[in-house]
């Protein structure tokens, strides 16, 4: 038996703010493939978060709370190196259409220039998921509506 196999991390990177089904989904189906998925929660320098930091690792660790494999962390350096610093060779992006796949497909790349080992691994969001992002459930949130059906159902967001 071969005890040296290499351990497959993988990071899903964003701001998840907030988390939603969309990203939910993309994680819950990324598990079989990995033996450690770090959902790493991005300080993004161009973007004002709408959620403090705390509430979002609180509610993505909620949201996982079952998965062992599962582990949540921020980081505030380039991506590829928070995955060299986590042994990490993958990255899991989620795509919920061709304008996702053209931004995701270059910043690959230039990781790809920037770290040749490491592997973006592109998962398709589910067609229910499709319309859902951060940015429409924050507008939803400003305006007081409901983002109950968008929102994984073990966390609660009330409206700022």
């Amino acid at each position: 038996m071969n005890t040296n196999i290499e351990k497959r991390v993988a990071i899903f990177p964003g701001s998840f703010d907030p988390i939603t089904k969309g990203h939910q989904s993309v994680i819950l189906r990324a598990l079989p493939l990995f033996d450690e998925i770090i959902v790493a929660i991005g300080e993004n320098t161009s973007k004002k978060a709408y959620f403090s930091l705390e509430q979002r690792m609180e509610w993505v660790n909620q949201t996982f709370k079952n998965e062992s494999k599962v582990r949540v962390e921020s980081f505030k350096s380039l991506l590829v190196d928070y995955c060299k610093e986590n042994g990490a060779k993958y990255v899991i992006r989620g795509l919920r259409n061709s304008i996702d796949f053209q931004y995701e497909r270059n910043i690959a790349l230039i990781n790809q220039e920037l770290y040749p080992e490491i592997e973006t691994i592109f998962l398709l969001t589910k067609p229910q998921d499709t319309a859902i992002s951060s940015s429409f459930v924050r507008e939803i949130l400003s305006f007081g509506g409901d983002v109950k059906k968008f929102i994984p159902q073990e966390i609660e967001i009330c409206q700022k």
